[in-house]
């Protein structure tokens, strides 16, 4: 089960990664339309917004999948690799799976919301905003997962970013 949802994540992240390729190109496509054609477009920076947004969100279980969240471990550094797991659990069973059950129940309500009203930016253009708030929903799903995949680890002892830090390391 830890391998798959680490596949998963390690999937959607690489997936959703080639967006940087595409919203740099939108965005130098909207900077040479405005400042050397003078012809800006009324979709660039909603769209480019809307991307940026997507690709934010969607990477959260990736992320925590290569312990590259940020945490705040000024009494784990120093700990002992056994120690430092439990304090580890503790903290995914008090903190982190609350707040991830939370977010996915309302991320799921926040987009079907979305989608039920056809709701769309104002503007110019608008653009459909629920593709992107349903995102927020797979998103939730896919750290909350991500996170239970990381406990496991945790509780079965299969852990190697466990060792103690020295200061100034980034891990």
């Amino acid at each position: 089960m830890i391998s798959v949802i680490d596949w998963i994540n390690e999937a959607v992240g690489r997936v959703v990664s080639l967006l940087a390729g595409v919203f740099a190109a939108i965005i130098i496509y909207d900077v040479f339309m405005r400042y050397v054609m003078n012809a800006p477009t009324p979709w660039g920076f909603d769209l480019t917004k809307m991307i940026y947004g997507f690709y934010f969100i969607m990477l959260g279980g990736y992320a925590l999948r290569h312990q590259a969240h940020v945490k705040v471990d000024l009494l784990t550094a120093a700990m002992n690799p056994g120690p430092r797991r439990w304090v580890e659990i503790a903290g995914y069973i008090i903190f982190f799976l609350p707040f991830s059950i939370v977010f996915t129940l309302y991320s799921w309500q926040f987009g079907l919301r979305s989608l039920a009203q056809g709701e769309k930016t104002y503007g110019a253009v608008q653009l459909p905003v629920y593709p992107l708030k349903l995102a927020m929903g797979v998103a939730a799903v896919l750290l909350l997962i991500q996170g239970i995949a990381e406990l496991m680890k945790l509780v079965l002892n299969r852990t190697d970013h466990l060792a103690p830090m020295e200061p100034g390391d980034v891990h």
